[in-house]
């Protein structure tokens, strides 16, 4: 017992897997918390007590056949392993931002106080990129090639030129927006630190928005998209290429939705099917968990300090309404000549 609470120790963080499309999220989660409560329970198994009792035997004694008591140990049944069940039967596993089921990529998953570092992470509205193969000429009516069929058109004349001033309309309306939202001043200090690294987040959720978009691949009808986001879903992501098509006087379909980064976690780190094990989540959790705490330090502080900022002056804003009560609107007039 003492090795399954040395496991559950390590047992307290985040961790990222792979999800394969075709399947929810939420069967992932459950399969992962599955093998581990197999694996723990393996480790959990105490001796069977056992118990004294006196049965009755026959013996060959001078009369014949005598009836005997023997003192022997049985195990206690009501402490049977396969009597009692399992020692634990529930993890507390939580899931980061979803990916729905024709979705692959990078999902994060938190266990133990983990679960409270899901709720730091969306917060911080980290970014997230994915790569997303998208088809010229056709339209379907869910964006994708798996959809009902609604149109055909064609798309000799989309170049890659054309797609990728589109690219960049989309990445600069995305990016005014990001800046509305962020409440930032863009002649200060401030936001030239933020840009720099990269820092500039919206204060609270917001409708989704791109942070940047490029074209990877390009060979008609298929091409390929990098797109880094934040607060996205991934039907989101179709719609942007079903609009990318129409721009280019076409349409197009997406094939694939993929996630290579969700925050500090990338491909790398997310772990197949085949190593869903406890021995390898405790290595993942123990080799993320500096690299989360310094991503979410930095931008939990940054926005503290943008709070501190807007709190201050909404502070002086209402200290000089309540300095001009009670004064005529001539005088007011006259203070701000």
């Amino acid at each position: 017992m003492a090795a399954g609470r040395a496991a559950r120790t390590g047992l307290n963080g985040l961790f990222a897997v792979y999800k394969p499309p075709g399947v929810a999220s939420i069967r992932v989660r459950d399969s992962v918390e599955t093998l581990l409560l197999k694996e723990l329970n393996s480790l959990e198994q105490p001796a069977v007590q056992q118990q004294v009792r006196f049965l009755p035997n026959a013996v060959e004694g001078n009369a014949g056949k005598e009836l005997t008591l023997t003192v022997t140990q049985l195990p206690v049944l009501a402490a049977h392993p396969l009597v009692r069940g399992p020692e634990l039967t529930h993890l507390k596993i939580g899931a980061g931002h979803r990916l729905d089921t024709k979705s692959s990529g990078v999902f994060v998953l938190g266990v133990g106080h983990g679960n409270k570092l899901l709720t730091d992470m969306y917060n911080a509205h980290f970014t997230r990129a994915y790569t997303v193969r998208g088809l010229f000429g056709k339209a379907t009516d869910d964006f994708s090639d798996t959809g009902r069929l609604i149109e055909k058109t064609t798309f000799d004349h989309v170049t890659r030129d054309k797609l990728e001033r589109i690219l960049a309309v989309i990445q600069g309306t995305n990016h005014k927006a990001l800046l509305m939202y962020s409440n930032i001043d863009l002649k200060t200090q401030e936001a030239y630190e933020l840009a720099v690294e990269r820092l500039i987040r919206p204060m609270e959720k917001t409708p989704p928005l791109i942070t940047a978009i490029r074209c990877l691949q390009f060979a008609p009808p298929e091409f390929q998209l990098e797109i880094q986001c934040m607060h996205e879903t991934q039907q989101y992501l179709r719609k942007v290429v079903h609009e990318i098509g129409l721009e280019l006087k076409s349409t197009a379909v997406c094939t694939q939705v993929r996630r290579t980064r969700d925050g500090c976690f990338t491909l790398d780190n997310a772990l197949l099917r085949t190593h869903w094990n406890l021995q390898n989540i405790r290595n993942s959790i123990r080799d993320s968990k500096v690299k989360v705490n310094v991503e979410l330090q930095r931008s939990l502080a940054h926005q503290a300090r943008s709070g501190k900022r807007h709190t201050d002056m909404d502070q002086v804003a209402e200290s000089e309404l309540h300095s001009t009560e009670g004064t005529s609107a001539s005088d007011l007039t006259h203070k701000m000549r």
